[in-house]
């Protein structure tokens, strides 16, 4: 899972659509923070993100926890925020990259078409 990282002059709006596209493909998204605004910005992410995922029916939270992170050889203490839903929600819109093959069409059947991302 990759965690996006960020930063004390990260866009909230934007980061809060990486956070909700993340959500919707693996289930879970993990943010990473360093510093009380980038803590800030990683707050107000999450919170918009909760407004982008409400329509579908997913409720998120968030757990935060302390993480030591390496910056230029130098150890710091950051906080990583772990968000999830309150309810179980299988990944709303998962990678095909990766995934099982789709079976073959059983003969007879109409054609499907697949989902492509845009």
């Amino acid at each position: 899972m990759n965690v996006l990282k960020i930063a004390s002059t990260s866009e909230a709006s934007l980061a809060a659509g990486a956070v909700a596209n993340t959500f919707r493909e693996e289930g879970v998204a993990e943010l990473q923070a360093i510093g009380p605004k980038a803590v800030n910005q990683a707050v107000k992410c999450i919170a918009i993100a909760r407004g982008y995922m409400a329509p579908s029916g997913v409720d998120l939270y968030f757990v935060p926890s302390f993480v030591e992170v390496n910056v230029s050889d130098e150890t710091r203490t950051g906080i990583r925020f772990t968000v999830r839903s309150r309810t179980p929600v299988p990944a709303l819109r998962p990678r095909r990259k990766g995934a099982l093959p789709l079976p073959p069409p059983e003969p007879g059947a109409p054609a499907t078409k697949e989902w492509q991302d845009i």
